[in-house]
């Protein structure tokens, strides 16, 4: 017995459509076929169309089908780099990243809109995470704190 062609499929589903192929050539019904393969008679019908149109080779796996990415692979190492410098050397106030103001920069320096809600799925892909700001004073002062710790907290602490 030979080899056949849906034992070569690179994943289950192109072994299936590979599969509902193979049974339509040995004379087996579209309906019938569907009922082997647990699929529905129009996604036979699509398998089948496709083969009589491209061949065998049109059931293989294909990429999904998408927008071009806006930023080519330079660009988004650069946009890193820029990210580095720090929000306040783009004129931000405060050196806080946020998805809004990375939108802008993208915007002013490549010429290229994204909504803010975008601009996480290209961190991340980049390996960048969410990270929260910590909210604290501008004026707080670390040397206070610690002198009030050390020397006030001890002595209005309840001891049991």
């Amino acid at each position: 017995m030979g080899t056949t062609r849906s034992s070569q499929a690179t994943n289950w589903r192109e072994g299936r459509r590979f599969r509902a192929a193979e049974l339509s050539q040995m004379g087996v019904k579209q309906r019938d076929i569907a009922g082997v393969l647990g699929v529905t008679k129009g996604a036979v019908s699509l398998w089948l169309k496709r083969v009589r149109e491209e061949g065998i080779e049109g059931l293989r796996h294909r990429k999904p089908w998408g927008a071009p990415p806006k930023l080519t692979p330079e660009q988004r190492s650069q946009l890193l780099t820029l990210l580095a410098q720090g929000a306040e050397a783009f004129g931000f106030r405060g050196d806080l990243w946020t998805q809004p103001r990375i939108a802008q920069l993208i915007r002013r320096q490549f010429g290229v809109s994204y909504h803010p809600s975008q601009v996480g799925r290209i961190l991340r892909a980049s390996g960048w995470s969410r990270q929260k700001p910590v909210h604290r004073a501008s004026q707080r002062d670390e040397g206070a704190i610690q002198r009030w710790r050390g020397e006030e907290w001890p002595r209005i602490k309840k001891r049991p």
